[in-house]
């Protein structure tokens, strides 16, 4: 469930540029003339390509290390038997082994260290898309508006 929540937050990372951007936008005024200059235009349209690629990035490896995790933590817990992956069926007998035949399924320690790795990874993958965050903030800060 930590790697679907962390997914979420990367949305929310864009709703947040968004309204910024938006906010920023002036209206026209009543001589069809703008205030929105050009320099504006191009500093948002930046802004918003830097959060969503590197947020675009950051899901890819959220979603990587999330499915990677998964299988890991499965092929720990069911002791080396893949039946699972391999899907013939439900007899354990049946499923290949890779090479933890007399091994009993995974301890709550080994567990628990299994999902440290797993979080620590997806933390510094979360990174990409706060970075990414930050230098859009800073871009749609800059402004210039015609007539002054």
């Amino acid at each position: 469930i930590v790697p679907i929540v962390m997914a979420g937050v990367l949305g929310i990372y864009g709703l947040i540029v968004s309204v910024i951007i938006c906010q920023a936008i002036l209206p026209p005024n009543g001589d069809t003339t703008t205030q929105y200059s050009l320099y504006n235009g191009y500093a948002h349209l930046a802004a918003g390509l830097c959060c969503g690629l590197s947020c675009l990035a950051a899901g890819g490896t959220i979603g990587v290390i999330g499915e990677v995790g998964v299988k890991a933590f499965g092929l720990k817990a069911s002791g080396g038997k893949r039946a699972w992956a391999t899907g013939e069926g439900a007899n354990p007998d049946d499923a290949g082994d890779l090479g933890g035949a007399g091994r009993d399924a995974v301890s709550a320690e080994e567990a628990n260290k299994l999902y440290v790795g797993l979080l620590i990874m997806l933390i510094f993958s979360e990174a990409l898309a706060l970075y990414g965050l930050i230098v859009a903030l800073i871009l749609s800060q800059h402004s210039y508006i015609c007539g002054k």
